[in-house]
């Protein structure tokens, strides 16, 4: 029974009992009109709830689809390249990232490498980026620099989770040649922009100390 049928119910037995003396029709008007707006209201309530749960799936799934494809297209791609002679799947091809400070200052020759093509594409994108990000620190506003910090911080919990992530898969036994070998590339990936990361939001706590004196 809805908002309307259970005042209804309690009016009609209200009225047997006081023979309908203790309220106007008016006032039983309001009471009902007022049920309406309530059982329409919970209705678009329970709407808006259940749509929100189908987004909430779909973005699930598009984002388990995306990484499925995304790994199907690497591993067709190592595949070409060993084919060619141009990849060993075993080959870990390390970066030292302790012995580095600020991966922006390395040149080219002494990049981390990457063996999948949009990660390298990817790499030099946010190399830019980040390099003009510490040249606009030095004549951004305190709040422009505080609004990205707290977006930086954020963004690097994410990249923290992915590298976790990244690291207990690698560790099971389970993987064929291609998926260690898109997983290592994905993991270094984390691992640059996390240091990246890290050396930007330290300048920027930097520049929000100094303009907060």
């Amino acid at each position: 029974m809805g908002y309307k049928g259970q005042v209804q119910a309690v009016l009609k037995l209200v009225q047997m009992i006081t023979g309908g003396n203790i309220m106007s029709t008016t006032d039983m008007a309001t009471i009902v009109n007022s049920a309406n707006l309530e059982e329409k209201e919970f209705k678009k309530i329970e709407r808006e709830s259940d749509i929100d749960s189908d987004e909430d799936s779909d973005e699930n799934e598009s984002g388990v689809s995306l990484r499925a494809r995304e790994e199907a297209e690497a591993a067709q791609e190592l595949e070409k390249l060993a084919q060619a002679g141009g990849f060993n799947f075993e080959e870990e091809n390390d970066f030292d990232f302790d012995a580095v400070d600020n991966i922006l200052e390395l040149n080219e020759t002494t990049f981390p490498k990457f063996t999948l093509a949009k990660n390298k594409a990817r790499f030099l994108r946010m190399v830019s980026w980040y390099r003009q990000k510490e040249e606009w620190i030095e004549v951004a506003p305190v709040s422009g620099v505080t609004k990205l910090f707290k977006q930086q911080s954020k963004e690097l919990e994410g990249i923290r989770a992915s590298k976790m992530d990244y690291e207990m898969e690698l560790e099971t036994g389970t993987l064929t040649p291609s998926q260690r070998s898109y997983r290592r590339d994905e993991l270094k990936m984390c691992k640059v922009q996390e240091k990246m990361a890290v050396h930007l939001i330290s300048k920027l706590q930097v520049k929000i100390k100094s303009g907060r004196r």
